[in-house]
């Protein structure tokens, strides 16, 4: 499982012209699924996005968490993440993971980061979603598990 970061003013998703989700300060969390991945990577990433310090305090430094800070999240599922881009010119996407293993994955995945206490949203999983990212640092974080 992969989850890349962003801390964020703000963020939102539309599909279609319609907007789906919408975020005030916090993070974006862009997540791949692997063919392997399971509710323990999942599990494991919520735990560790819920107290990873990369919230400013008071003296500028990274000593606050999401939760500390009282923000939101975004949860997008982004199978190019798992992009193998190895040989050739074109992205293979071969170690994603299939669709409805991902879906369900991804569904936990939020779940998990609502029971740790962090207001959570999410896209719309398989739909082509437009992503807007005011990025906040920019802080950028790449996890993996």
């Amino acid at each position: 499982m992969r989850a890349l970061l962003q801390r964020v003013k703000s963020g939102k998703v539309s599909v279609d012209g319609r907007l789906i989700a919408s975020i005030g300060p916090g993070l974006v969390i862009l997540l791949g699924i692997g063919q392997a991945d399971t509710e323990t990577q999942a599990k494991f990433l919520a735990e560790k996005i819920a107290s990873m310090r990369i919230f400013e305090d008071g003296n500028g430094k990274f000593n606050l968490s999401i939760l500390e800070k009282g923000g939101e999240a975004l949860v997008v599922s982004q199978f190019t993440l798992y992009a193998d881009t190895r040989k050739g010119r074109r992205p293979s996407f071969t170690d994603a993971a299939k669709p409805e293993t991902a879906s369900a994955l991804v569904d936990k995945f939020v779940d998990l980061l609502r029971l740790e206490g962090i207001r959570t949203q999410s896209g719309l999983f398989g739909a082509h979603m437009l992503v807007d990212i005011e990025n906040d640092g920019p802080v950028t974080i790449w996890l993996e598990k």
